[in-house]
């Protein structure tokens, strides 16, 4: 069976005492989310002090990093500075990466091959624009990611791969793909993993939503055969709205 995951990106927002308060009390609740793997993507200022208050159920995670180990790179996060702060979950190719701060293909795929090298579970992003989807062309574009980012992988790295569904035109915009929608999408995508390596990957790969996923939405969402949780962005920023996706399942 599958993985369900429910992560929350903070993106840039909060101060240290809201992520931890906001972690603690997703973390006291964890009882109640049993069969669910909880995840938090928290800003690189607060991952110290997250990792020291770290459960065991709610995974940290690292929205982003630069793929040397090092160097003249001035503001920039290192894979192995994470790695030092046992920080091994990471985000790779979200749309905010490469939209507002011109993450290309060529940068991505050697994100991703610098943190697969180095161990890392990798979440993967992709997604199409309302351009892209009202072409009729969305398929085509998801894969073509997966192609150009992804799949240079090994079958052994490609097995801590996570992968989170992202239609950019239903990010913060009050727009949500169907579930009929996003599970089509959903399942063109395990087709590819199984095309790329085996039937048994494609089946245990856990494949995200995360377009503007909500507690009013997450059950008809999570009912799908090919979504397996969800990316969640604002409404991870309230413990009582992240807990109740969570609760969909």
């Amino acid at each position: 069976m599958r993985k369900k995951i429910v992560a929350g990106n903070w993106k840039m927002n909060l101060t240290k005492s809201q992520a931890l308060n906001l972690y603690q009390t997703i973390c006291a609740a964890e009882a109640e989310n049993a069969g669910v793997e909880l995840q938090v993507y928290s800003p690189a200022l607060f991952l110290d002090a997250l990792k020291s208050n770290e459960s065991a159920r709610v995974k940290i995670g690292a929205q982003n990093f630069y793929y040397e180990e090092n160097g003249a790179f001035t503001g920039e996060i290192s894979y192995s500075q994470l790695t030092d702060l046992k920080v091994d979950n990471v985000l790779v190719g979200h749309s905010e990466r490469r939209n507002i701060f011109g993450e290309t293909d060529e940068i991505i795929r050697k994100k991703v091959d610098a943190v697969a090298n180095a161990g890392f579970n990798i979440m993967f992003c992709c997604g199409e624009n309302e351009a892209v989807r009202e072409s009729g062309k969305q398929v085509e574009f998801v894969l073509a990611q997966l192609k150009n980012n992804l799949f240079q992988l090994s079958e052994t790295d490609f097995q801590r791969v996570s992968i989170a569904y992202e239609p950019i035109w239903a990010i913060g915009t009050g727009k949500t793909a169907t579930p009929e929608q996003a599970n089509e999408m959903h399942e063109q995508i395990r087709l590819a993993i199984a095309q790329r390596y085996s039937n048994s990957l494609a089946e245990a790969t856990s494949i995200l939503y995360g377009g503007s996923c909500k507690p009013s939405n997450a059950k008809e969402l999570f009912a799908q055969p090919h979504i397996d949780g969800g990316l969640i962005g604002g409404a991870a920023l309230q413990a009582e709205s992240f807990l109740q996706i969570v609760k969909a399942f």
